[in-house]
C-alpha cells in the first residue's frame, strides 16, 4: 500500500518552504505529502496571568530601547541570543512552566549551531586552498559589457570627502543583515514552532552550506581584488553612512567583526542569500490587503541589497546571483528531503497496518479451522454412539 497524498496547489515559493495547507485533492498540479502539527493545543490563560505577561513584555522592551539608546543595535551574536530568549521568556510569563523550559531546548542547539559556523569560518585557511580572484571578476565583466560594476559605482557615487544619503541607505539596509533573521526567528517562534523550525532549518543548512563552499573554494571581493592589484582602487564602505546617522557604536561593532571575519568568503554572498530567503518565505504569506506595498518591498530588498554589497566592494554581482541560487537549492532540498521522510512514515505505518490485518486473519482462519475440527469430532463421536 502507497502513502496517502494529497494533491497540493500550483508550484509557488511557498511550495518550496512549507507543505501547502488547505490543499484538495485535484486543486494543483503538485503532489505534496501532508506533514502533521508537532505543536499541541495551547492550554487556556487566565486573564491575570495574561496581563502578567503584558507586563512582562513592557518590562522587556523598555530595557532594550534604553540597552539601544545607551549601546547601541545588539549585533554581536551574544547580546543578540541574550536578548531573543529573555524576550521570549518575557512573552511566556503566565503560561506553564514547561513551555518555558522548551524555549531553552529549542534554542540553546540552534545557537550553538550557529556558534560552530562562526568558528569554522576560517577553514580555508586551515585546508590552505588557493584563493580564487579572477573568475568571478571576469564574470561581472562579462555580464556588464567589460565594466565592473564596484568600480564604475565608486567612481560615479563615491565622495571620499562627503556622506550622502543613499550612503546612509545604504549602510541601514547593510545592516540590517545581522539583525533581520535572528528578529524573524524570534517572531515566528512565538506564532508557529513548526514554522521557526523550518525557517531555523533553512538559515542552518543556507549557513554550512556556504561554509563548505568557503573551505573548499576560497573566492577573493572587489576590495581584496583591488588590494591585490587586480583592479583598480576599491574603498570598503559598507557602514561609513552610519556615523552621519548617530549609530557610531553600531558602525564599531560591525567593523570589528568584519575584521576577525573570513576575507576569502565572498561566493555564494550569504548577505544576498538571507535577503532572498526572507522575499521567499513572505512573499506567498503577505495578507491581501498589504501586498500593495509589501511585495514590492520585498522584492527590492534583495535586490538594493546586492546593489549596496557591489557600491560597497564587498561582492560582485555574481556573488549575489550564486547566493541567490543556494538559496532556492537548499529550500528545494528540504522540501523533497521532507516529502521522502513524510513518504517513508507513511509507508512505514501502512505496511505495520497491513501486518496487523494479516496477523488478524490468520487468528481467524486458525479458529475457524478449530471450531471445524471440534464439529467434527463431535459429530464422529455421535456416530459412534
Amino acid at each position: 500500500m502507497g502513502p496517502a497524498r494529497t494533491r497540493g496547489t500550483p508550484f509557488t515559493v511557498s511550495s518550496l518552504i512549507l507543505v501547502p495547507h488547505g490543499a484538495t485533492e485535484g486543486s494543483g498540479v503538485i503532489d505534496t505529502v501532508a506533514l502533521p502539527s508537532t505543536d499541541p493545543a495551547p492550554a487556556p490563560i487566565s486573564p491575570r496571568r495574561r496581563a502578567l505577561g503584558r507586563v512582562a513584555v513592557a518590562v522587556w522592551a523598555v530595557a532594550l530601547a534604553l540597552f539601544v539608546v545607551t549601546q547601541g543595535f545588539p549585533f554581536d551574536r551574544g547580546f543578540q541570543t541574550l536578548w531573543i530568549l529573555s524576550g521570549l521568556v518575557a512573552a511566556s510569563v503566565g503560561r506553564p512552566w514547561r513551555q518555558v523550559g522548551r524555549i531553552f531546548l529549542d534554542w540553546i542547539p540552534f545557537v550553538l549551531i550557529l556558534y560552530l559556523y562562526d568558528y569554522s569560518r576560517h577553514l580555508a585557511e586551515v585546508l590552505g586552498r588557493p584563493v580564487m580572484i579572477t573568475p568571478q571578476l571576469d564574470a561581472d565583466k562579462a555580464l556588464f559589457f567589460g565594466q565592473v560594476p564596484t568600480i564604475w559605482l565608486q567612481q560615479h557615487f563615491y565622495d571620499p570627502a562627503a556622506t550622502h544619503w543613499w550612503d546612509e541607505l545604504g549602510a541601514v539596509w547593510y545592516s540590517s543583515h545581522f539583525l533581520a533573521v535572528w528578529v524573524i526567528a524570534a517572531l515566528l517562534y512565538l506564532r508557529n514552532r513548526d514554522q521557526w523550525f523550518a525557517w531555523a532549518r533553512a538559515l542552518v543548512v543556507l549557513s554550512f552550506a556556504g561554509l563548505i563552499t568557503f573551505a573548499l573554494v576560497p573566492s577573493a571581493p572587489p576590495w581584496y581584488a583591488a588590494r591585490e592589484g587586480y583592479l583598480d582602487p576599491v574603498s570598503r564602505i559598507s557602514t561609513r553612512g552610519l556615523d552621519s546617522l548617530g549609530l557610531h557604536g553600531a558602525r564599531q561593532l560591525i567593523d570589528l567583526g568584519a575584521a576577525g571575519a573570513n576575507d576569502v568568503a565572498a561566493i555564494p554572498s550569504l548577505h544576498t542569500g538571507f535577503a532572498v530567503l526572507i522575499c521567499l518565505w513572505f512573499y506567498p504569506r503577505v495578507p491581501q490587503r498589504h501586498r500593495w506595498w509589501l511585495r514590492p518591498f520585498l522584492v527590492a530588498y534583495p535586490i538594493v541589497m546586492l546593489a549596496v554589497l557591489v557600491y560597497s566592494g564587498e561582492h560582485y554581482v555574481v556573488d549575489g546571483i550564486i547566493g541567490a541560487i543556494y538559496v532556492v537549492g537548499v529550500l528545494l532540498g528540504l522540501r523533497a528531503w521532507d516529502r521522502w521522510r513524510a513518504r517513508r512514515r507513511l509507508e512505514s505505518e501502512a505496511s505495520e497496518l497491513e501486518d496487523q490485518e494479516r496477523t488478524t486473519v490468520i487468528v481467524a482462519d486458525s479458529a475457524s479451522t478449530d471450531v471445524d475440527v471440534d464439529v467434527t469430532s463431535q459429530l464422529a463421536l455421535e456416530g459412534e454412539g
